[in-house]
């Protein structure tokens, strides 16, 4: 690690990220593969590691999940028929500059398209690392007011997540500018920031950070830990602050090829995010992105997984596994119900085994009070 620097100061974390191949060979060692990968995807997509994050690589294995998710590789530079860079619709969607109105009561509101980490599996890879690529219609510099005025002229929206990019990439005093806004807005119940610094960069989620998001509660924050080797003591310490303040924190993995798509090292990330209290939130199945593919995995994948855990661990250490669509999230379940008829309900055990229930142990019934 070159230079005289402040390890634990997120900026100059941010400002020494790696971004040459030369600076990464101070960490790993870096392949053939890896290099060339490097080399091609110049002038196409963007990449940067922290030097934290850099730290929980293994020097000695290209097939390290932390390398796999942070460094540029062949594969997602080969074209796939099905791929689109935006098959969750954000850009259909997208209202104002920044705000895509998907879902009735809730809305996302697209911060910056600057990360800390450029994830190779992203799902705004077109927007967050295509080097010409943005979901943005205009400038990301250009005035926010337009996008709160459309959010108070639709008293349905009670939910509002901030996204991007990384909102966190922003200072607490820009951050607090939006938050503090959003506050002012009657019916916004709930704002939600979705971010991976508490795992790419920890060191961001700092005291005086903390206690500006409690002034606006409640203040929601969803994170990305993929495998259980991103949970630290360093991520560990920063959840904690988060959550002293009254944030809670919810995960949100995805399943990624030949990171986290068996049952043991899932098992182990679950489990490990209870023991820092960090909630599972969703499993979402990788999205078809354009130079996403390769990290995708059969749905039967996703659902060997959930029968591996329903019923053989902690029922909260369970995530939502989730299908992003273009006409939103829909969850994909276990078939549990194998019949339904007058007389009864039969259902499959997480060992599956058939349970019959008969109808009036069932039935709901609804009573008018005389």
């Amino acid at each position: 690690m070159s230079g005289n620097w402040d390890w634990n100061n997120w900026r100059a974390q941010f400002r020494n990220r790696i971004q040459t191949v030369e600076a990464l060979k101070e960490y790993i060692q870096v392949s053939p593969e890896e290099e060339k990968a490097i080399r091609k995807s110049e002038g196409l997509y963007r990449w940067a590691v922290t030097p934290y994050y850099a730290s929980l690589m293994d020097p000695n294995d290209p097939n390290c999940p932390i390398r796999l998710q942070a460094l540029p590789t062949a594969e997602e530079l080969v074209p796939n028929m099905y791929s689109d860079v935006d098959p969750v619709g954000d850009m259909k969607y997208r209202v104002t500059n920044r705000i895509i109105h998907k879902y009735p009561d809730r809305i996302v509101m697209l911060v910056t398209e600057q990360c800390s980490v450029y994830c190779r599996h992203c799902t705004r890879k077109y927007h967050t690392t295509d080097v010409n690529g943005t979901y943005f219609e205009r400038q990301e510099a250009e005035s926010f007011e337009e996008d709160f005025k459309y959010i108070e002229k639709h008293p349905e929206i009670r939910d509002v997540l901030l996204t991007g990019g990384d909102p966190l990439t922003y200072s607490d005093e820009r951050l607090e500018h939006i938050i503090s806004r959003l506050r002012s807005i009657p019916h916004v119940e709930i704002i939600r920031i979705g971010t991976r610094y508490p795992v790419l960069l920890p060191q961001r989620i700092t005291k005086e950070f903390c206690e500006m998001l409690e002034k606006y509660h409640p203040v929601w924050l969803n994170t990305h830990f993929n495998h259980p080797k991103e949970i630290t003591e360093e991520s560990a310490r920063a959840c904690d602050l988060l959550l002293k303040h009254g944030v809670p924190v919810q995960n949100q993995s995805v399943l990624l090829k030949g990171i986290n798509d068996d049952l043991e090292t899932m098992k182990a990330l679950l489990h490990g995010l209870l023991k820092i209290r960090v909630r599972p939130y969703y499993l979402y199945h990788c999205d078809n992105v354009t130079g996403v593919s390769h990290f995708m995995t059969p749905l039967e994948k996703g659902l060997e997984i959930l029968r591996g855990l329903v019923g053989f661990t902690t029922g909260f250490a369970i995530p939502t596994y989730v299908l992003t669509t273009i006409n939103g999230k829909i969850p994909i379940s276990l078939d549990t119900i194998i019949s339904y008829t007058e007389e009864g309900l039969t259902l499959r055990s997480y060992e599956g085994k058939e349970t019959f229930i008969p109808y009036l142990q069932h039935q709901v019934t609804v009573r008018s009070e005389v």
